[in-house]
């Protein structure tokens, strides 16, 4: 069996948390908290982890702030770890030749640092250039010896369509793991996309925060989301009743993960990751002073009580989470 074929068949149907980073409000990595926060994570039920996505500010960390969370997650997580790799942001714009080097660059990073795959951010040099983008794909896999996993992003979080025929095509890659599929509010765009991916045998993994439940009935296998960054049992409940053929239980679950994500996943998209730290610290994953995203939008107050208020009344409902 391969190390594609083998991560394939370890990640299906399981909820992959796309962790947060712990932060100061000057953007340092707080070292402590960061252990802490993946101990209680992999004490969770997930099937891995994914470092240096969207959710843990991966493309502005600094080199060795990646690698420092790299390596306190491969220590804590039993399962895979999955390194998202793309442009980072620090470095300003630049041309489609330079964005691919700085994606492989981070993909050697990443294998170097013991990650189990990476997940290839969408550039937005490329254009729409599908061919490009297959190149990519295929150039990350063979200088890293990683298996990579198709990254599907779309709307303000960046990122651009993958049309049908480039979701099949990156699937056919030997290297190619799966997709993740982050359409965000384009329902169709995730039904066309998943009805892509699900004739691959590879894996189809939902990114769909505010599209959970749905994504899964129109064939979605795997979870790889933010809004498992804290709380996780309300993701893992919903999908374990799914695979289950637990049909109540998967409305009852899909309902409380929907309350939530409507008080985390809302305009401006990009200050969901600092929702996210004000769940993690209500949950007591974090300490207060290393829950600021100095990369998202100010947001007010008003909305972490919102937070908080939907998280107390979930943790008082007779309606336990189901792992």
């Amino acid at each position: 069996m391969s190390a594609c074929e083998d991560l394939v068949r370890r990640l299906r149907g399981t909820v992959v948390p796309a962790v947060a980073t712990p932060m100061d409000a000057a953007g340092a990595v707080d070292a402590g908290a960061l252990r802490g926060y993946a101990e209680r994570i992999a004490a969770e039920p997930v099937g891995g982890v994914a470092v240096w996505a969207h959710t843990g500010r991966g493309l502005y960390l600094s080199e060795r702030d990646r690698r420092q969370v790299l390596a306190v997650w491969r220590e804590a997580v039993g399962g895979p770890v999955v390194a998202g790799v793309g442009v980072p942001r620090a470095a300003g714009p630049v041309g489609l030749a330079d964005a691919v080097d700085a994606t492989v660059a981070m993909a050697v990073a990443a294998a170097e640092g013991g990650a189990d795959a990476v997940m290839v951010y969408p550039l937005a040099q490329l254009d729409g250039d599908e061919d490009a983008a297959v190149e990519l794909h295929e150039r990350v896999a063979a200088v890293s010896g990683l298996p990579v996993v198709g990254f599907f992003l779309h709307g303000e979080a960046g990122g651009y369509p993958y049309p049908p025929r480039l979701v099949e095509r990156l699937l056919a890659l030997p290297s190619a793991v799966g997709i993740k599929l982050a359409t965000l509010d384009r329902a169709m765009a995730c039904q066309d996309a998943i009805g892509a991916a699900r004739p691959s045998g590879r894996l189809v993994v939902t990114g769909e925060d505010r599209m959970f439940g749905p994504s899964l009935m129109w064939g979605a296998d795997t979870a790889l989301v933010g809004i498992a960054a804290a709380r996780v049992p309300l993701t893992s409940a919903v999908l374990a009743c799914w695979r289950a053929g637990d049909h109540e239980g998967f409305v009852r679950a899909s309902a409380r993960l929907d309350r939530f994500a409507a008080v985390t996943f809302l305009a401006p998209i990009e200050g969901y990751v600092q929702r996210m730290l004000w769940a993690a610290v209500w949950e007591g994953l974090i300490p207060e002073e290393a829950a600021h995203d100095p990369y998202g939008p100010r947001l007010p107050e008003g909305e972490r009580r919102a937070v908080e208020e939907c998280l107390e009344a979930l943790a008082k409902e007779p309606v336990p989470d189901r792992a």
